[in-house]
């Protein structure tokens, strides 16, 4: 008897097993265009520090990012638990953050007289004119890349929940699911973004051996890099448009609608069309979010200002 149940436990447990590994793969797949915008956004958020300094940034804000699924996966499966339309204001509140982002960067790029002093941009000239340690520079952009790594996270997790959901997973099927999914795509995007930051000094290392195929692959790779980082930037910057829009769009009906009937006429373009609509409602919504801030801004510091003796 002792014999037969361990067989059945054992065959129990490798239904599960095979459960799970289906469930994660379609997991995997739904989550692959916001893992491709999580890629470019955290390669973007880690450039711009000293050469010495990429690897440790890197590092801290991947620990950042396990944090942060150790607060999402439960956070979501209780929060889907016990009242699910809650998920989805979250998802729209962190869609709202990525479009805001998003248009700040765009407008503090080409507008930079709209917005208002930019402190961290003042603060990286200060720091490079006197020549001094950028620490906290670094640990305000360690913030910021944990924050964005949040939101995208979340989305995420929430995709591969909702997949796990409609194949009819047990709670604890969609808890290893889920945690499958957290681990992996953490190391996954990090270990690229390390790579990534890492293209030049490698392009160096290949530059001074003594074969010309090698030297060749180096100068290639050194001259590659900033060009690489600088379509990262903009992709990065592109993807907090296309994310945080879709999110948007999805959670407003009207505007939801509005995309599909306007790609349904697009034909074999609906998908492309789709995107497209999503990126540029983002950057809408974003600049509204950031000419309301602005406004707030001036206001309170015309209200901070000491009035004039009398």
């Amino acid at each position: 008897m002792a014999g037969g149940s361990l067989l059945m436990l054992l065959d129990d447990i490798s239904v599960i097993l095979d459960d799970v590994s289906a469930m994660t793969k379609v997991a995997a797949k739904k989550t692959t265009g916001v893992l491709a915008d999580d890629l470019a956004l955290n390669a973007e958020q880690v450039s711009g520090v000293k050469a010495n300094r990429e690897l440790p940034v890197v590092w801290a804000v991947a620990k950042g990012s396990f944090v942060n699924k150790l607060i999402i996966v439960p956070a979501a499966l209780l929060i889907s638990a016990v009242y699910p339309p809650l998920v989805t204001f979250l998802l729209m509140c962190g869609g709202l953050y990525l479009a805001y982002e998003g248009a700040e960067k765009v407008i503090h790029r080409f507008w930079p007289h709209l917005l208002p002093h930019d402190e961290e941009q003042g603060a990286r000239l200060q720091a490079n004119a006197e020549n001094v340690d950028l620490v906290a520079l670094e640990k305000q952009k360690i913030k910021g890349a944990v924050r964005t790594d949040f939101i995208l996270s979340a989305e995420i997790i929430v995709i591969a929940l909702g997949s796990a959901v409609a194949s009819g997973a047990t709670l604890m099927q969609k808890s290893i699911v889920l945690s499958i999914i957290a681990v992996a795509i953490t190391v996954g995007i990090y270990g690229l973004v390390a790579g990534i930051v890492k293209i030049d000094d490698a392009g160096l290392y290949l530059m001074d051996k003594e074969s010309d195929f090698q030297q060749k692959v180096g100068k290639f790779l050194f001259t590659a890099a900033p060009k690489l980082m600088k379509f990262l930037s903009i992709a990065g910057t592109i993807a907090m448009f296309l994310v945080g829009g879709g999110i948007l769009v999805h959670g407003i009906g009207f505007l939801e609608h509005g995309v599909e009937d306007l790609a349904d006429l697009t034909g074999i373009f609906e998908s492309v069309t789709t995107t497209l609509l999503n990126g540029v409602i983002g950057f809408i919504i974003g600049a509204a979010v950031v000419a309301i801030f602005t406004i707030i801004g001036k206001i309170r510091g015309k209200d901070d200002k000491p009035s004039s003796a009398h």
